[in-house]
């Protein structure tokens, strides 16, 4: 059991500068290792070794050259699959942009990115395949057609894969527009490269597996969770519906998962709901007492202990890498006392995604970790959290207002507030835009009082916001609170107690639907604030 202190960076064997690099690398470093499995059919999994995928990529790339051309903007449509990867990596390896597209949009809202983005061929699964058709000069393939032809081509040993400029555009991701209007990001694969490269030297995945859950259609999803685990050289199990995530943890027995909060907080209420259930709350509360004091004489016996709870995540979990949105530190204490660490860090597509993390050995609660090497960071004159560093976007595509409003000399604007303290550390303090601003002058970060809300188990999503001159929380509560005013008020009372009056919650309001989400599942506060 190590000290929780500062530590060298992890050495990291060679640089990539692009892609194909890190694809080329792994196949002759370790062509044998496991590099993706998943589920084929109900019963089926099937694996592919870091030496397959790379045959395989050399002969769906050498396909897209060949038949489109280099320099084109490519889509790719679909639930998470192997064949997604292949069509993502076939495409940033022959000279084309990735545009990666949200599959659970509706057809106008696709139609209106693909034109945006100029987007000449789709890669689309056969279950989404409706939405782009009859979409103008637009090439299609269904992602197992393009398989399918991909291994028909005769390969010529001598063809070699694209090996990019940093400079080059690698793909195009959009902003999932909690605020407004998607916006196109545009990475370079030097963005791309500098993000797995920089960023792994942070963090230690210290295990061979992993679990891909994310949507790959996010930069948290493809850059972090694929594209850096398999620089790691770990094998990936693909989660293609939400709907097995458990089973597929238990069958991919992940040391390390990437998630957003989201997630973490409905494994932790599960977690606790079964507990509750079986009548062991005080027989857990205990065993947590007990094996806090063992950890302070340098004995660890939390896996044993907590077995139950590591086996609904394989068994082998020892890192959750949080991203994508505000973690309550109460969940990484809570999952710590369970003997899981949750490494909180902090990302925006602009930034490709990650610039911070908390390390293996060096964390601190409440923040999202230290700045990643390459990348500096700084807070505005009025707390804006700011960035400047190889992995900052080339800008947003084909708008030059947007850019110029949110990269100034080099440096980033987040939309996020905070601080960095004396050991480099980034807290987070609440969104700039959501800032409640009282008739007295005083600021309020709505974030720090839905925090408050959401450690309660009966409360299933909460938006906090001023109406009226009033603080107001609205809640969507879990399924048996559902119109409890009574408990509500009391946990207002709760919320409030210790809080200065400027700062308390005057009145609870009661929902019996979820709030308007964007399809990362993010609550899209300008839709659900009462104008």
């Amino acid at each position: 059991m190590r000290e929780n202190r500062d530590y060298p960076l992890y050495e990291i064997a060679s640089r990539i500068d692009n892609i194909s690099d890190m694809i080329e690398k792994k196949a002759s470093e370790i062509p044998d290792r496991i590099a993706f499995y998943y589920r084929k059919g109900k019963e089926e999994i099937k694996s592919k070794t870091y030496s397959e995928v790379f045959q395989e990529v050399k002969k769906a790339s050498l396909y897209v050259k060949n038949h489109y051309g280099i320099g084109k903007h490519i889509a790719i449509i679909g639930e998470n699959s192997y064949e997604w990867i292949i069509a993502f990596l076939a495409t940033v390896t022959s000279g084309n942009v990735a545009v990666p597209i949200d599959k659970e949009l509706p057809a106008n809202e696709i139609e209106w990115l693909i034109d945006k983005a100029d987007v000449e061929v789709a890669f689309v699964s056969k279950t989404y395949s409706e939405l782009v058709e009859g979409i103008t000069n637009l090439k299609t393939m269904t992602l197992k057609k393009l398989g399918e032809e991909a291994e028909k081509v005769e390969m010529n040993e001598s063809y070699q894969l694209v090996h990019s400029k940093k400079e080059d555009l690698c793909m195009i991701i959009f902003t999932s527009g909690t605020s407004g209007k998607s916006k196109g990001v545009m990475l370079s694969h030097g963005n791309v490269a500098s993000e797995i490269y920089e960023t792994s030297k942070m963090f230690n995945p210290e295990g061979n597996s992993t679990l891909a859950v994310l949507p790959f259609h996010h930069a948290f999803g493809i850059n972090v969770a694929v594209l850096m685990a398999y620089d790691y050289g770990v094998s990936i199990f693909i989660n293609k519906s939400l709907k097995r995530v458990k089973e597929d943890m238990l069958l991919a027995k992940p040391d390390v998962i990437m998630l957003v909060p989201m997630f973490i907080e409905v494994f932790y209420k599960q977690i606790m709901s079964n507990i509750e259930k079986s009548g062991k709350t005080n027989k857990v509360k205990n065993a947590i007492r007990l094996t806090n004091l063992l950890m302070k004489v340098g004995i660890d016996v939390r896996r044993k202990v907590f077995k139950e709870i590591h086996d609904v995540f394989g068994g082998n979990l020892k890192y959750i890498i949080s991203g994508g949105a505000h973690l309550d530190e109460f969940y990484v204490k809570e999952f710590r006392n369970f003997g899981i660490e949750i490494m909180n860090g902090y990302g925006t597509s602009e930034c490709s995604p990650c610039v911070a993390i908390n390390r293996n050995y060096f964390f601190k609660d409440g923040s999202v970790g230290q700045i990643i090497p390459k990348t500096q960071g700084r807070i505005s004159s009025d707390g804006e959290v700011q960035f400047k560093g190889s992995v900052n976007m080339m800008g947003y595509y084909k708008d030059e207002k947007a850019t110029k409003e949110v990269l100034k000399d080099g440096w980033y604007s987040t939309g996020d507030l905070g601080y960095i303290d004396k050991e480099g550390f980034l807290f987070l303090t609440g969104r700039k835009k959501n800032l409640i601003i009282l008739s007295n002058g005083e600021n309020i970060s709505p974030e720090e009082l839905e925090n408050d809300f959401h450690r309660d188990s009966a409360v299933s999503e909460v938006l906090v916001y001023e109406q009226n001159h009033a603080i107001v929380a609205e809640i969507f509560p879990t399924e048996e609170y559902m119109g409890n005013d009574e408990y509500f008020n009391k946990l207002m009372a709760k919320v409030n107690e210790g809080r200065p009056v400027y700062k308390q919650i005057s009145k609870v309001k009661l929902r019996d639907t979820e709030f308007i989400k964007n399809t990362s599942k993010k609550i899209v506060r300008y839709k659900n604030i009462p104008q």
